[in-house]
């Protein structure tokens, strides 16, 4: 026995050397969207048990963060960052300011830009012009001592001038004012390998949300896909420690689970990723 843990120890060691022994997430954040059906109700129960979990880093939603303010702060959960209302980025600016300001107060350090609803969505000119609008409100969170992300979701992946509208997007905005949270599920809903897409923006994905998809979901450039589509982070097609390496390779800094749907108490659903997580080595 003591030979078989001398061989052990040896093994460890020369892969330690040789730097092949796997990287591990040492602090994992979790999206408070996914609690958003029993978060209003009981807010310092829920986060709790997150912090009891393990999660150390929290992104919070601004409609909601003065409800939960109280209770966060009674946690070892760190917020973040904070996925603002759209129209304060891109029609509404003279009000972002403000919110970046609160959100400063609070020690949060990124503010996300969360959805671009349909009836705002287009071809290269509208992504064009809409990078520009990001532009201007990353100097805003730049002079607010933050950091603007655009969060993705299917839409953007699709083909325009030799590559995505993403693309266009990401070579509008600048990149000292805006950076990308990569949500790897749309990506992959729409056929885009994500690590594809943190080596081609090496840098400029700061922040990342960790979720699966299911097995048999068909292409498409839109959300619309079964509630049953999102899967715990262990779960689904997307080959997480993939991702993972390219992601800690690349630059990502933050990494927040979220589950759009769940199949019952989301607590569990975020249980269950936090733990496949936890043991993961990539």
């Amino acid at each position: 026995m003591k030979l078989v843990n001398r061989r052990s120890f040896l093994g460890a060691s020369a892969a330690s050397a040789l730097g092949l022994q796997g990287k591990s997430l040492k602090v994992i954040g979790v999206q408070l969207y996914t609690l958003r059906s029993i978060l209003p109700q009981k807010p310092l129960e829920i986060l709790k048990e997150l912090e009891q979990i393990g999660y150390r880093e929290a992104e919070v939603i601004g409609g909601s963060l003065e409800a939960i303010w109280p209770s966060l702060t009674q946690t070892a959960l760190k917020p973040v960052s904070v996925h603002l209302d759209t129209a304060l980025f891109t029609t509404n600016q003279e009000k972002l300011p403000a919110a970046l300001d609160d959100a400063k107060k609070r020690g949060i350090e990124y503010a996300v830009c969360p959805y671009i609803a349909p009836k705002d969505r287009g071809g290269v000119d509208v992504i064009r012009r809409l990078a520009e609008t990001l532009n201007k409100a990353g100097e805003k969170c730049n002079q607010s001592g933050m950091r603007l992300c655009y969060h993705n979701h299917a839409f953007e992946f699709e083909p325009a001038e030799g590559g995505t509208l993403l693309d266009v997007l990401m070579k509008t905005a600048e990149p000292k004012l805006v950076s990308l949270e990569l949500d790897i599920m749309w990506s992959t809903v729409a056929g885009v390998d994500p690590v594809s897409v943190l080596r081609k923006y090496k840098g400029r994905v700061a922040l990342m949300h960790l979720k699966n998809v299911a097995p048999g979901i068909e292409k498409r450039y839109n959300e619309s896909v079964p509630r049953t589509a999102f899967r715990e982070v262990g779960d689904g097609v997307i080959d997480i420690p993939a991702v993972l390496k390219a992601a800690t390779a690349t630059g990502v800094k933050h990494f927040f689970v979220e589950q759009d749907q769940t199949p019952g108490n989301p607590v569990e659903s975020v249980r269950k990723s936090f733990e496949y997580l936890k043991k993961l080595e990539f």
